[in-house]
């Protein structure tokens, strides 16, 4: 069973709301609670083995939607853990990598903020362990454009519950706020480990 983690970062940061934060990291516990009754649902045999097929069974059905509460959880596992920080830049490895895959910080940071632009629920920074690289990617929902053998290091949520209280339908001005508040010593711990 998977346990709702606590984060410092519910709280209000410098340009988005504690009401925010706080409706956003219910979204959060809705995702472990779901993804427990499906992991329940599998696990305890209730599911007709037998009737499994591609075009619709319920064993297709619990293990799709298992993946997206999965994700939900560990996206917002992301987002909320690099979030309560003011914002910057990154200093050693990350900021050297980010220089070399990208061009300049300043040349990423544009790129990545077009991306959160054009997804329709999450950009992604990741470090892919088999290019030795960092990129940019979009999942326009939770469970969409897996790559595998990559690892998460900056989450950008653009689904309309993260901004809209606070900023309507201003995404733009959300995206600004969110590399505000992103802690990036938390985020260069992650990417030293993804390295290792």
């Amino acid at each position: 069973m998977y346990e709702a983690k606590k984060f410092d970062s519910i709280k209000e940061l410098n340009g988005i709301s504690e009401r925010t934060m706080t409706e956003h990291y219910k979204l959060y516990e809705g995702y472990v609670k779901k993804f427990n009754e499906i992991w329940e649902k599998l696990d305890g045999g209730e599911v007709d083995l037998g009737a499994a097929n591609q075009i619709y069974s319920e064993m297709r059905g619990l293990k799709v939607e298992m993946t997206f509460a999965l994700s939900g959880i560990k996206n917002h596992e992301v987002y909320f853990g690099h979030l309560g920080g003011s914002g910057g830049e990154p200093k050693g490895k990350l900021a050297d990598q980010i220089k070399k895959d990208m061009g300049s910080f300043q040349e990423w940071k544009d790129y990545f903020k077009a991306t959160g632009m054009a997804g329709r629920g999450w950009a992604w920074l990741v470090w892919d362990r088999d290019m030795g690289r960092l990129y940019d990617i979009i999942g326009d929902t939770q469970n969409t454009y897996v790559n595998w053998n990559s690892v998460p290091l900056v989450a950008l949520d653009v689904y309309e519950h993260a901004y809209f209280i606070d900023y309507g339908t201003k995404r733009a001005d959300y995206i600004e706020a969110f590399f505000n508040n992103l802690n990036w010593d938390v985020i260069e711990k992650n990417f030293e480990q993804a390295v290792e």
